[in-house]
């Protein structure tokens, strides 16, 4: 039986920087990981734009650092699946797949995962030329051909984006119109990003272990064609890590539900990262919620301790 003040489930760049932050705060932390330290900050190959950090370096040199850093305040990380949690009074009793842990505070850090559409070449070519986000690896395409699949607000938001970045920018879609809101569609139509309608990507190939073309299949004729380009973005969905949550704390998509403290509808329960209902997913927003959880966390420790002022 493990005790602790804060229990922590998954270990990627929320998790971690809430460890810290609770650890600093003089409080007992606990994070459980079930694969590897990092989530899907460990499969970044580079990463440009992290405040502080003036050249390129991987996600898992970033998760390296973020676990030394939350070890060294005293953080322990134990590898293990969660399986359930009941809250009775003041206490978490969490359930592991191999252990069992008592906790006054839980964080609920385990991430989302990008939707694939599992076509040939696709998961061959992931992080050489296929991307599920283009403010992370657009920079690496300027001035390239790109190809966007999907139709929602996400694959029209980051179409805009990578437009800065390159004038050769086509967006594919199964239907014949997008499903975004109106105002991105009409951003898209006074652009000089291309759009093909009614086709959907049935392989991607590559060259040199890189992306060099994607082909499409038209809908209603089957026709096949292929097309040159050096990246394919696929946007479609994301998936967030909550199958083991009770329904009440997710929304309609199955994100969690969480006020500016990182506050779920039960005392004590904390959600942060891509698992939350946040509009903007990236490294630093993550570290973010993970900071705020673990603060408002330590001050509800206060509270049902009497200690508060």
């Amino acid at each position: 039986m493990i005790k602790t003040d804060i229990l922590i489930i998954g270990g990627g760049a929320a998790g971690l920087s809430a460890g810290q932050y609770g650890a600093r705060a003089g409080r007992d932390v606990v994070i459980v990981e079930a694969l590897m330290i990092g989530g899907q900050l460990a499969y970044i190959d580079s990463i440009e734009n992290y405040p502080g950090i003036d050249k390129p370096i991987s996600g898992f040199e970033i998760a390296e650092m973020l676990q030394k850093q939350a070890e060294k305040f005293g953080t322990k990380i134990v590898y293990d699946e969660f399986v359930s949690f009941e809250k009775k009074n003041d206490t978490f009793f969490v359930k592991l797949n191999e252990d069992e842990v008592e906790a006054k505070t839980l964080i609920w850090a385990t991430g989302a995962k990008h939707r694939h559409i599992d076509i040939p070449g696709e998961e061959e070519l992931n992080g050489r030329g296929v991307s599920y986000c283009g403010t992370c690896d657009g920079a690496f395409f300027k001035n390239q051909t790109i190809f966007i699949v999907g139709g929602g607000d996400t694959a029209l938001t980051d179409a805009l984006f990578l437009n800065k970045l390159s004038d050769d920018v086509t967006i594919v879609h199964r239907r014949n119109r997008f499903r975004a809101q109106q105002n991105l569609i009409d951003l898209i139509e006074k652009s000089s990003i291309k759009t093909i309608m009614e086709v959907k990507p049935i392989e991607i190939l590559g060259e040199d272990n890189k992306v060099s073309a994607i082909v499409l299949e038209d809908v209603n004729t089957g026709e096949k064609t292929t097309h040159k380009t050096k990246a394919v973005f696929i946007f479609a969905g994301m998936l967030p890590q909550t199958q083991l949550l009770p329904k009440e704390l997710l929304d309609n998509y199955g994100y969690v539900n969480t006020n500016q403290n990182m506050e779920t509808s039960i005392p004590g329960f904390y959600a942060i990262g891509d698992v939350r209902d946040t509009p903007f997913r990236q490294v630093i927003t993550a570290a973010s919620d993970g900071a705020i959880a673990a603060h408002s966390a330590s001050e509800y420790i206060d509270n049902i301790s009497g200690n508060s002022y």
